[in-house]
């Protein structure tokens, strides 16, 4: 496998997504601006995603590749596990539409202190929550792909998604709309619809052999529970402390959509650069151990750690020093406030350094599934989640909602440590000398700029834009060449 190129390609197409999804968050904040409205549909729209990660592209992707490789890939393995997760998402659909209320207000229980808050949101949930249904089967049949080494079509499926909401958005803009909310939910649906749709249609153009058939309890569907059930309690885990981030932020007015914003800024660099890593090493790492060929694990896991830290450490000096302006030319328009501006920027300039934890936890991850060891990622994340949760509740008294993005930081590094320990003891990775070398010095190179970027004055966008350009066109080249002198 060609691991750069693939990276490279899921990276861009990662990135073309997220350029889309800051047009679609420019476009909500100056229809929806940080308040009521926007804190309905944020919330609303969290528990789909909130889904699609547990079963979709978190828990059930990353024990379902590594099961579906060591079979050889297996064409009824697929079909029987494909069968099993719809019948579990239509049940899961058809509890959470019954219960909604109770979940909701469980979910942002500072709602109800604004009337009618509470009960849109209720009714904007149920409408979305038919989105899991098919975001969750499309990740489903991105893993198909993905195993295949056909990552591209995958990766680009999200840009549907925030193409269609630009699309209602610009129509709420140019025509006006009363129920703004009512269009955004439908369009969150018919997205999956169409996303489910492209990607079944390249997996029967491609004769993939999978399509549904009566579930069956065979040994390899009860391996796969036993496995997904560990990997869940991990990964509900992460899912609670988003829920008690999101429930202790509910209290503070405008605080569920500063933290959905920094937390959009903050993504992006780890979407284009640790989640391409990540999509691409799971298939590749699970064939090399598959073969049992450690040394070309040790040779993908070092370049992949020396490439993506390269491009990350940047960013994180980046962001720090322009946080204010980014989030002020990029979103204070229309309802968007300064204070807003200011509110966002301060969760950011904190959060952007668990960036480097994520990524190379991100690997030791992938790593530690594609050996086909769900219990000690299970394990890490309980931990370092519990922490972060402690930290959640204990600072928030003194700090406000600037207790969510420390304690992301603080429980981003013990996980990172947990998870390495883990593998240095197995032996499923093996640092070279290169490798921490350049780290080192990408960091420095990174942060010295940082300093001079720091003291540019950005009066524009324009501005903006070409200092960020500048501060690439510089630190690349000479970052480039540390690697390849090294």
């Amino acid at each position: 496998m060609k691991l750069g190129k693939h990276i490279f390609g899921v990276g861009a197409m990662t990135g073309i997504s997220r350029i889309f999804g800051f047009v679609r968050d420019m476009l909500i904040a100056r229809v929806l601006g940080a308040g009521r409205l926007s804190d309905i549909f944020l919330a609303a729209f969290k528990l789909p995603n909130m889904f699609r990660d547990l079963l979709g592209e978190g828990a059930l992707s990353a024990i379902f590749i590594p099961m579906y490789t060591d079979s050889k890939k297996d064409e009824s393995f697929a079909r029987n596990a494909f069968s099993w997760l719809m019948v579990i998402l239509l049940g899961i659909t058809i509890l959470f539409e019954i219960f909604m209320p109770l979940v909701v207000w469980f979910l942002a229980p500072g709602f109800d202190a604004t009337p009618g808050k509470m009960e849109m949101t209720v009714i904007i949930s149920r409408i979305m929550f038919v989105y899991v249904i098919f975001i969750c089967g499309a990740a489903f049949l991105s893993a198909i792909l993905n195993a295949f080494s056909r990552f591209l079509l995958a990766a680009f499926m999200p840009v549907l998604l925030n193409i269609m909401l630009i699309c209602a958005l610009l129509f709420a803009i140019l025509f006006g709309s009363t129920h703004i909310l009512y269009l955004m939910a439908g369009t969150v649906v018919l997205s999956g619809i169409i996303q489910f749709s492209v990607l079944w249609s390249r997996i029967r153009k491609n004769h993939f052999g999978l399509y549904l058939v009566k579930p069956c309890w065979t040994p390899q569907i009860k391996s796969m529970f036993k496995r997904l059930g560990v990997s869940i309690v991990g990964n509900g885990f992460y899912q609670i402390t988003i829920i008690i981030g999101t429930l202790v932020a509910s209290f503070q007015s405008g605080a569920v959509s500063w933290l959905y914003y920094s937390d959009r800024i903050v993504q992006l660099p780890f979407a284009m650069i640790g989640l391409a890593v990540g999509t691409v090493l799971m298939s590749s790492i699970s064939n090399a151990i598959s073969n049992n060929n450690m040394r070309s694990v040790y040779i993908q896991q070092n370049s992949s750690l020396r490439r993506s830290m390269m491009l990350i450490l940047p960013c994180v000096a980046g962001l720090f020093v322009l946080a204010e302006p980014i989030i002020k030319f990029l979103f204070e328009y229309g309802a968007w406030t300064s204070e807003s501006t200011h509110a966002v920027a301060m969760v950011i300039m904190i959060q952007v350094f668990v960036l480097p934890a994520m990524l190379i936890s991100q690997i030791y991850n992938k790593t530690l599934y594609a050996s086909q060891d769900v219990k000690t990622p299970v394990k890490t994340s309980i931990v370092s989640l519990s922490v972060a949760a402690a930290l959640y509740l204990a600072l928030f008294p003194i700090i406000g909602y600037l207790a969510i993005p420390v304690g992301i930081v603080i429980s981003g590094y013990l996980k990172n440590y947990l998870l390495g320990r883990a593998c240095l003891k197995r032996e499923l990775i093996k640092h070279d000398s290169r490798t921490v070398r350049a780290i080192v010095i990408f960091g420095a190179w990174a942060a010295a700029l940082g300093v001079i970027l720091s003291s540019v004055t950005i009066s524009s966008i324009w501005v903006l834009g070409l200092s960020i350009a500048v501060y690439g066109i510089v630190y690349l080249p000479v970052a480039y060449l540390i690697d390849r002198k090294l």
